[in-house]
């Protein structure tokens, strides 16, 4: 985790703490160096059970059905159950199949997913890595994932795996570049690809500096983009398993099939917290923290406005980003599946025109208008 100017510096604080008992500065930081990695892979594990539970509920609410309950208070534990068939399941391996690649096309559609946490702030200092291009690490580690599902669908030797592989690379290219230039706006209007320069340059003015005002056309686009992206309806093409029998994945079984499922969960998960960060504020407040300081008495630097903010401040991040997990769950049991033909020509025909339109007319707002849109 890095260093940010003001709020709480929890890596300092931890490599003091080891100091002070007689380590050196070298050994103190080795020793904090994977804490943030163990934290950034439980707290992705720990998101797709939530998504998995509230996925069932909230499905089971759409239809007026109860959903899991006996596993567990509320079915709480439903997900945890589902996880330990999985992983005791046999793992097979089809008899013509490609057994280094079929191995290979699930661990390569997790990793980048996981990767991409390291630019994620969760707080002022909740980050691991704030490198300078940090969106664009993001854009690249996602556009990996494709290749892992194209190589599973390839080497089933199966040919609905890999018609299911090639939906998924041809929908993945379609959408990333929409993407890209959605995010390229906000880069734009905050002068930087630094995912903690852009929720700074939105806590100015509480809820009315949030990139959502200024960039309304930018976060439906990047919702759109990032739903396709997740293979969430209406865009599963991929794995339609009326059309496909489950399409790149008919094959697998037991944890390389969690693998898969765990991926879609933690990109969603990772997805929604993007647009928490590039355009609802990320930890920032929907008041100014000024405001909160002055109802405590207090100076902003003082160290319990500072522990309100940065606890308080997880607490946004995390909220903003579940109401859109919230969203793309109802979504999936409100929308039919669009046709090939139709997300194909959504990608290609309409957001990507309108991307590159919001993209020209923020060019133009920002000369025009430079203290309002980051000249």
């Amino acid at each position: 985790m890095v260093t940010t100017t003001g709020g709480l510096d929890l890596q300092a604080s931890f490599e003091t703490t080891l100091e002070g008992i007689g380590l050196s500065p070298g050994m103190a930081h080795l020793l904090w160096l994977p804490l943030p990695m163990v934290l950034v892979l439980v707290a992705a594990v720990v998101g797709v059970l939530v998504n998995v539970w509230l996925e069932r509920k909230i499905s089971a609410a759409v239809q007026q059905r109860i959903g899991p309950e006996y596993a567990g208070a509320l079915g709480i534990l439903q997900p945890m159950a589902d996880g330990l068939k999985l992983v005791f399941k046999e793992d097979i391996i089809p008899a013509r199949a490609d057994g280094l690649l079929f191995t290979l096309g699930p661990v390569l559609v997790l990793i980048p997913v996981i990767l991409s946490w390291l630019v994620v702030p969760f707080g002022q200092n909740l980050l691991i890595s704030n490198v300078g291009i940090g969106i664009f690490l993001w854009i690249a580690l996602s556009s990996i994932q494709p290749i892992g599902l194209l190589m599973s669908g390839y080497a089933s030797n199966n040919k609905y795996s890999l018609l299911g592989g090639l939906r998924a690379a041809a929908q993945s290219i379609s959408y990333e570049i929409p993407l890209a230039l959605a995010v390229l706006a906000v880069v734009m209007m905050s002068n930087s690809l630094s995912t903690v320069d852009i929720v700074n340059q939105q806590n100015g003015a509480g809820i009315f500096s949030w990139n959502i005002w200024r960039q309304p056309v930018g976060f439906v686009i990047f919702w759109i983009c990032a739903l396709a992206e997740c293979e969430r309806l209406p865009f599963d093409l991929p794995e339609a398993e009326e059309e496909l029998v489950a399409g790149y994945q008919t094959e697998y079984a037991g944890m390389k099939f969690a693998l898969f499922y765990l991926g879609s969960y933690i990109n969603l998960v990772l997805s929604a917290l993007l647009v928490s960060v590039l355009y609802l504020g990320g930890w920032g407040f929907p008041l100014p923290i000024e405001w909160l300081a002055g109802w405590l008495g207090q100076s902003v630097d003082a160290a319990p406005v500072q522990v309100i903010a940065a606890s308080v401040g997880i607490v946004m991040t995390v909220l903003k980003a579940y109401l859109l997990v919230f969203l793309a769950i109802l979504l999936r049991w409100s929308v039919p599946r669009v046709r090939i033909d139709q997300l194909l020509n959504l990608g290609w025909k309409f957001l990507l025109p309108i991307g590159l339109v919001n993209l020209l007319v923020t060019a133009g707002l920002k000369l025009a208008f430079p203290g309002a849109f980051g000249g």
